[in-house]
């Protein structure tokens, strides 16, 4: 009678390996599930009279829009969503980046107003007398040297790489055409 020796079971090799392979896949899922981010959750964009949004330019700068704008991605628009608005999210619930297309010349571009040129646009910046607690930071920016005016409101501390992307698209979508203020108040 020998000693007590079972060999009925599998290898230890084989056991060893098979732990070993539990462990990593489990650390991957975890990985992954950890680097997942949440969907952007709808952003509610109020309605605005946007007369041009369904104009041939707004149409060609909407097939444009990129997917990402820096650490901005494409979220969905509360339904019935405005004509010719899109809007972007840092995650689900960060302040989103909206944009506008076809909208009337804000009432405050008139002859002498300060112009923004950013990659052949020009954007005029408009002052909200009238912010809300929850706009604060927020600016609205405003093509004025195009066809169709689009308006661009960023949240505070979004930096210049929205502005910069969207000026990029929209220079290549929509032609440029003298500026047309409105006359001085």
């Amino acid at each position: 009678m020998g000693g007590w020796h079972d060999d009925t079971g599998p290898p230890r090799m084989v056991i060893i390996a098979a732990v070993a392979l539990a462990v990593v896949a489990i650390g991957v899922i975890l990985v992954v599930a950890a680097n997942r981010e949440a969907p952007p959750q709808p952003v509610a964009i109020p309605a605005a009279p946007a007369p041009q949004a369904d104009s041939s330019e707004c149409r060609a700068l909407t097939a444009a829009l990129p997917q990402r704008l820096g650490d901005y991605h494409r979220a969905p628009v509360v339904p019935p969503a405005p004509r010719g608005a899109t809007a972007w999210r840092t995650g689900p619930d960060g302040e989103p980046v909206v944009l506008r297309c076809g909208l009337d010349r804000p009432a405050e571009f008139v002859v002498g107003s300060p112009i923004q040129v950013v990659d052949r646009v020009q954007w005029f910046q408009v002052r909200s007398e009238q912010q809300s607690a929850g706009d604060a930071g927020r600016s609205t920016w405003y093509t004025v040297d195009r066809p169709v005016y689009v308006a661009l409101t960023l949240p505070s501390g979004s930096g210049p790489t929205p502005i910069q992307q969207l000026s990029a698209v929209i220079d290549r979508t929509i032609a440029a055409v003298p500026i047309n203020p409105g006359p001085p108040g």
